[in-house]
């Protein structure tokens, strides 16, 4: 196991620890304030607001846990869905994320889950972000990352979904994949024998909200409780963001023009938890009051372009500028799941300003990405 012990100076400290997903500290993106944590017993993470610290770590790593190799293949699961999963497992791969966010960025690079795996990479749709932190994070434990383009595959056109399944299956250890339409993800994992993880589908975007999640606990403490309001097209964010709030208790708004709402059943799947308060609305305005986060997407997603200056003129006044944020209130950080088209539905201004974490929550996307391969592959 690898031991990290800690030394810190601090202005203003405290070094209690906490054991539930709601009390989950602050991190600072700084090589100089790195959270202190023992990996293992990765619920106990403790509350750091400011000073120095420096950790040594000691490794003679193996495995955080079990090994795959000793579990029941019953056991494994696909990432599909947020909502597939319980309140006690999406908690604990967001703890888990967050310790190996730690581990990586003490400098440790002795832990290797996954060396001796391979990785498949299907983009049907190209992204930067997707592909680079999927296999940069396997990468950085071990693993290697197959990329897989549109012309590599053509999934379903070439070649039918179910054979490429179970070709990849041979060959890989586990199957990421970016798709246009969300039947291709599930026809992929069941056919596939091996873990699949939904990179993205024009339906919804797991990956992208567990990474936000983790960017909320970072900034504000905790994701339970706090407001999130979401201003645009009710899309595949929008989407996993109510899948979300089936899973874990917030107030989640999504303002978007009329005509652009959220899929109806998704709203009504995730209203029907009783878990979470969802606001479906028009009045961006009064949404964004005392919201804790404001989050924008672009207003014509990949295969939308030719909608884009329709979409344009449908979304004024839909823009996140100074004045919105400001409205939000001192506290409201502003995301964003990138790429941004700045001067469309976010200003640079805001991207730039003081309450934007969107470039820490960028990151975590490995990080989130990280703990739910370790999930899936049984570490």
């Amino acid at each position: 196991m690898a031991t990290i012990s800690c030394s810190y100076s601090v202005a203003r400290s405290d070094t209690s620890s906490f054991s539930s997903f709601a009390q989950i500290s602050r991190f600072q993106h700084s090589p100089a304030l790195l959270p202190c944590v023992s990996v293992s017993t990765p619920a106990r993470i403790p509350l750091l607001r400011r000073g120095r610290i420096s950790c040594q770590i000691t490794s003679s790593v193996s495995s955080m846990s079990t090994s795959v190799d000793e579990k029941a293949k019953t056991e494994l699961k696909d990432f599909l869905h947020i909502s597939d999963f319980d309140t006690d497992t999406i908690t604990n791969i967001l703890l888990r994320a967050a310790e190996v966010k730690a581990l990586l960025k003490s400098g440790e690079r002795t832990y290797l889950p996954f060396k001796g795996k391979t990785m498949a990479m299907i983009f049907a749709k190209p992204s930067m972000r997707t592909r680079v932190s999927f296999e940069t994070g396997f990468f950085l434990l071990g693993g290697h990352a197959i990329y897989l383009g549109p012309d590599d595959i053509q999934m379903g056109k070439r070649e039918e979904t179910r054979d490429v399944a179970r070709v990849l299956s041979g060959y890989n250890d586990i199957i990421m994949a970016r798709v246009f339409a969300h039947q291709d993800i599930l026809d992929l994992a069941k056919y596939a024998t091996v873990p699949v993880i939904n990179g993205l589908t024009d339906y919804n975007h797991p990956c992208q909200i567990m990474a936000d999640a983790l960017t909320i606990i970072e900034h504000i403490g905790q994701l339970e409780g706090t407001k999130v309001v979401y201003v645009g097209d009710g899309n595949n964010i929008v989407h996993s963001w109510l899948l979300m709030a089936s899973v874990i208790p917030f107030h989640f708004v999504c303002a978007c023009p009329k005509g652009f709402e959220p899929d109806e059943k998704t709203v009504e799947k995730a209203r029907s938890t009783g878990i979470s308060k969802i606001e479906i609305t028009n009045d961006l305005k009064e949404a964004v009051r005392g919201a804790d986060v404001v989050y924008s997407d672009v207003w014509a997603s990949m295969g939308q372009k030719e909608e884009a200056a329709y979409r344009q003129q449908a979304f004024q006044g839909f823009q996140v500028d100074e004045t919105l944020m400001d409205l939000a209130g001192k506290k409201a950080f502003f995301m964003h799941c990138l790429p941004a088209e700045r001067g469309v539905e976010v200003t640079d201004g805001v991207v730039e300003g003081p309450k934007s974490i969107v470039f820490p929550q960028a990151e975590n996307r490995m990080h989130a990405q990280n703990a739910i391969m370790l999930y899936l592959l049984g570490f």
